[in-house]
């Protein structure tokens, strides 16, 4: 009976183990560096919650994001981006670890792409500024619980956005649209938050002129 009940003590000691050990790899925490850090701080830049850059260290600003980022999440305001952190900012366990750090690298870029696509079919010839909004307005949406969660969700939502209609999000964007595309994605929102841009010159929906503008840039009405 000792020898079964010694067996199992070691059993249940390993099982904690392993749990704790799979625990650790999943989380992004205070001194890490890498791809995995970077992906974190990208979604707290994006949401408001860290101001300095997404340089791969996690430090104090980081660690503060994301502490400020659990408590209005409802989450263990600890500072570790664990697997309830990272899945509340939309990023897969898979991609918190380094050896999926290629592959996360790839995903971003792909958004990149996707999303300066849309910036060069819908506001290419705008001022730089307007460009970086019509993506902020995406990136709006893809947080929103009224739109898809995700930027291809968003984009390709049925009757949302002229240049998928008309085809011109299959147009090469050019290297204007990709930055402002990166800009959006890196946090910078010169909308202040908003869901909707529209040309007044041109606008024929009688839905859209019931929305509140906030701002004008160039050609587009931003509201929400």
């Amino acid at each position: 009976m000792r020898r079964w009940r010694r067996r199992l003590a070691w059993a249940l000691c390993l099982l904690m183990l392993f749990g704790f050990a799979a625990d650790a790899q999943a989380a992004v925490y205070w001194g890490m560096r890498g791809e995995e850090v970077v992906r974190v701080q990208q979604k707290l830049r994006q949401w408001g919650y860290l101001e300095g850059e997404a340089d791969g260290v996690f430090g104090q600003e980081t660690y503060d994001a994301v502490v400020r980022f659990q408590k209005k999440n409802g989450l263990k305001a600890d500072g570790v981006a664990g697997k309830d952190t990272l899945a509340a900012m939309g990023i897969s366990e898979g991609a918190s670890s380094a050896a999926s750090a290629p592959a996360s690298a790839a995903a971003y870029e792909s958004e990149v792409e996707l999303l300066a696509r849309l910036i060069h079919g819908e506001a290419r010839g705008e001022p730089y500024v307007g460009m970086v909004a019509v993506g902020a307005v995406v990136l709006n949406r893809v947080r929103s619980s009224r739109f898809p969660n995700t930027i291809a969700g968003v984009i390709y939502q049925d009757g949302a956005f002229d240049a998928v209609r008309d085809g011109q999000i299959n147009l090469t964007p050019n290297e204007q649209s990709r930055r402002a595309a990166r800009d959006a994605l890196n946090g910078w929102d010169p909308t202040g938050g908003c869901l909707y841009y529209y040309n007044p010159a041109t606008a024929t929906s009688k839905w859209i002129w019931t929305r509140e503008v906030r701002l004008s840039i160039g050609d587009h009405s931003f509201a929400v």
